[in-house]
């Protein structure tokens, strides 16, 4: 299968750089898969698991939103925040769902719209961990 290049940035860190065969991206306005020759894009990405594919093993690293941009150098994504399943603290996640929970009540209108909107997304991601053995 063709290669292509793929920086994960976030601000705190270079997450991945290297060659891989393909990046499904959770965007705002649906899921996309990435593979080597795809058209250029630019395209918002929703907090959810971004799925990396190189030499035939799949890596999963949650985003919590940001942007990615397809060129004919690559994929670019300019994560909010990117963690690893690895790395990820699943007790902490799930506080800061409870978080966003109790937050919901002090929020009106289409603030509370988009709260209510980013708590499904974790929410989902929440689901998926713990209902996928993550392959």
């Amino acid at each position: 299968m063709a290669t292509f290049h793929f920086d994960l940035v976030s601000p705190e860190k270079l997450a991945f750089s290297g060659e891989v065969e393909q990046v499904d991206v959770p965007g705002i306005e649906g899921d996309f898969g990435v593979l080597a020759g795809h058209a250029p894009v630019v395209a918002a990405i929703r907090p959810g698991i971004l799925t990396v594919t190189s030499g035939g093993a799949k890596q999963k690293v949650i985003v919590l939103g940001g942007l990615a941009e397809v060129s004919d150098k690559g994929l670019t994504v300019l994560a909010d925040v990117a963690t690893s399943l690895e790395d990820l603290d699943r007790a902490r996640f799930a506080d800061t769902i409870a978080e966003m929970e109790a937050k919901l009540t002090e929020k009106d209108g289409s603030e509370l719209d988009r709260e209510i909107e980013r708590l499904d997304h974790f929410k989902s991601i929440q689901n998926e961990l713990s209902t996928t053995a993550m392959h």
